[in-house]
């Protein structure tokens, strides 16, 4: 089953690519790796899931977030390698901002990281790190940056 397939039947679709929002470009090639720059949970030019997680965000919708933030980083590969090329997802380091005592973030970045296996199969096992920020760029509660291996031929 192609990646297309696993999405619909996943209730799924990729959003829009984003435009960088700055001096940068959003997918970068270097040899066999693709380096995908930070997604946000934005839908189509709209902003979804902005505030501090634990406060204005809950968890669960941080993992909807992250799933949403992993679905842009496919969204990213598709328009500027392909994801036919895609050989696998290599790791992503995963950004969150959230009230002081909050800890569950694990559970907010498995959303990418399930999301990626669901549609990838073996293809999206991969590693990841998590950071806690003061703060993110328009407010979200997280952000992803991930890399992934391409064929190059």
């Amino acid at each position: 089953m192609n990646v297309s397939d696993r999405l619909t039947a996943l209730g799924l679709s990729l959003p829009e690519a984003s435009v960088p929002g700055g001096s940068y470009v959003s997918v970068n090639v270097r040899g066999a790796v693709a380096y995908v720059a930070i997604q946000f949970p934005i839908r189509n030019g709209r902003y979804r899931y902005q505030g501090r997680l634990g406060e204005e965000v809950a968890t669960e919708a941080g993992y909807q977030a992250t799933q949403l933030c992993a679905l842009n980083v496919l969204a990213q590969l598709e328009k500027n390698v392909g994801l036919h090329r895609l050989i696998g997802i290599n790791h992503f380091d995963g950004y969150f901002q959230a009230q002081a005592d909050w800890d569950e973030a694990p559970q907010v970045m498995d959303g990418a990281s399930d999301l990626f296996v669901e549609v990838l199969d073996d293809r999206g096992q991969h590693t990841r790190a998590i950071f806690g920020v003061d703060r993110l760029p328009r407010n979200f509660c997280v952000g992803l940056t991930a890399s992934g291996t391409i064929r190059t031929e």
